[in-house]
Order: C-alpha cells, then structure tokens, then sequence
C-alpha cells in the first residue's frame, strides 16, 4: 500500500482568487489530500481577519464539485511553513507561479525549505493562461477603488469586499487622505 499523498497550498489568500481556485483544483488531481494553508503573515497588511479568510476558502470550496471539495481541508496557520507540512503529515508543498519573477522567489523558498526537511517536496503549477496576471494585492486595488473585480474573485467574494472597503471608508471619513493599502510582499515567506 502506499503513502497517502498529502499538500499543503499556502498562502494568504487575501482574498481568494479565482487563480488560487484554479490552482485549488488542479492540486486536487495530483494528491489524495489537499490542504489549503492560511496564513497569518500580518506583515503584508490583510484586508480580511484569518477567520474571514478561512470562512471564504471554506464558502468557495463548498461551490467547486463534490469529488474536488471532499479532497480539500482549510486549515490556519502561523508556523514556519515546512513545521506546518510536518504537523499536516504532507509530503507536497504546492505552489503556484504566475510569471517569471515569480520564480526567482519560489525557487529560493523551495531549496531553503528542502534544507529543513528533504522528505517534503515542492511542486509548482503554473498558472492557467487566463489567471497569470491576477494577483489579490491588484485585486484589493481595483476593488478598493470602486473597479468591478467579478472577472478576478468570485461574486461572493467581490461583495464581501466591497463591504469591507464601505466599512473601511465609513471609518476613516474623518481622514485628511484617502485610504491606502500597505505596501504587500510578493509572497508568502517561509
């Protein structure tokens, strides 16, 4: 008998896209179990508390076809990723690459996280000709801005946004500036 394929798919997932959608669901194929990581990282500025982001991946993985769904877990977390992989019992680290300059990072996450625990793989998929230049910090920009986003996020998710920004713009009416968001890594660190 053999091992149970177990990845992880990390990220922040502030918001979910439909690239991590895509990804989502293309991981599904390759392993037995699919569990999407949601991570902490309060240094790239979320728009959406850990518990909202966990509840919308939930909701979104709720819509996607039951033989795709039943292999999914979403799971929060705040550890170095690779402990993470361990406490899951993961062998895969899935990741995706939208673009070249993608690479570079991921490449250098990969390695450092061979390093902690050569029995832990990572595997990329590259994006879906379609999702390539759909990034969530983009996303939260045109949205933030009043831009509609439905060809990005799903329409659940554009209006749990677009109620988030109003809130956030009721709150800060007091303000000299206009709202900003905080400048955003690239990716998710280790």
């Amino acid at each position: 008998m053999t091992a149970e394929r177990i990845a992880i798919y990390p990220g922040t997932f502030d918001p979910v896209t439909n690239g991590h959608l895509d990804i989502i669901g293309r991981g599904t194929v390759l392993v037995d179990k699919l569990i999407v990581g949601v991570a902490v990282n309060a240094g790239k500025g979320p728009l959406f508390a850990l518990s909202e982001r966990v509840a919308l991946l939930e909701e979104e993985i709720r819509h996607l076809p039951p033989a795709v769904g039943a292999k999914i877990e979403v799971r929060p977390f705040q550890s170095l990723l690779i402990r993470f992989a361990e406490e899951c019992r993961a062998n895969v680290i899935l990741r995706g690459l939208r673009a070249v300059s993608d690479f570079e990072y991921e490449f250098q996450m990969a390695g450092m996280n061979h390093r902690l625990n050569p029995r832990v793989e990572t595997v990329f998929l590259m994006a879906s000709e379609t999702h390539q230049f759909i990034s969530s910090r983009f996303v939260k920009e045109i949205a933030r801005l009043g831009g509609d986003v439905t060809s990005f996020v799903s329409k659940r998710v554009a209006a749990r946004m677009a109620a988030q920004f109003a809130a956030g713009e009721s709150a800060s009416a007091g303000d000299a500036g206009a709202p900003t968001l905080p400048q955003i890594a690239p990716r998710t660190p280790l």
